[in-house]
């Protein structure tokens, strides 16, 4: 039997390395699950997912002529409906955070907020920064004899 893209199979983990893991499926053939194929969530380490020799469901993402295959953990996961078409919950379609709105008057009131908000907070560190280097030096502008 043939390997077809979108199909789901079970496979036994054979190798881990830091940009994936190698799954043994049926006759033999070998797929590769990117590490970004591993959960829905940022994946650091593909250690604290997987191990050598665990059993997982893949599903087939896509056969290179050259005969690669690469593999899904995450797609071959069933989720609800609403999932399904959104699968990391984004609402703006770029993978990024959610969709706020178009630049209304109050995205910029709040912008100018958060800009406000860092502007004090950067004046306060740098000014118990200089502090603290004022004081190892002794004092301000003090002279050594």
């Amino acid at each position: 039997m043939a390997i077809e893209v979108g199909a789901k199979l079970e496979g036994k983990v054979t190798g881990i390395t830091h940009f994936g893991a190698f799954v043994d499926l049926q006759n033999g053939v070998t797929g590769l699950v990117h590490i970004s194929e591993v959960a829905d969530s940022y994946v650091k380490d593909i250690r604290d997912h997987l191990k050598i020799n665990d059993v997982v469901t893949v599903k087939v993402i896509h056969v290179d002529p050259s005969g690669k295959v690469g593999l899904s953990i995450r797609q071959a996961i069933d989720k609800p409906p609403e999932l399904q078409s959104n699968p990391r919950g984004m609402r703006d379609g770029r993978g990024g955070r959610p969709f706020k709105g178009s630049g209304s008057a109050g995205s910029w009131s709040s912008f100018e907020e958060k800009i406000s908000r860092f502007l004090k907070d950067s004046e306060e560190r740098i000014s118990s920064l200089k502090k603290n280097t004022e004081s190892k030096r002794g004092g301000r502008g003090g002279r050594r004899s």
